[in-house]
């Protein structure tokens, strides 16, 4: 019964696992959405107000 059960364990792990390209792009949006966010803040800093 207990090497059905890791079976089970290991198929379940599998299906969860998320796709490591996936979390590569996310990780890219997240600094891209972060730049340009800071890059906003900068010139609302920076320019004169009109």
């Amino acid at each position: 019964m207990s090497i059905w059960r890791d079976f089970l364990i290991a198929v379940v792990t599998a299906l969860r696992k998320p796709d490591e390209q996936s979390l590569a792009r996310e990780r890219r949006r997240a600094v891209e959405r972060l730049a340009d966010e800071t890059i906003r803040r900068e010139r609302q800093a920076t320019d004169p107000p009109e």
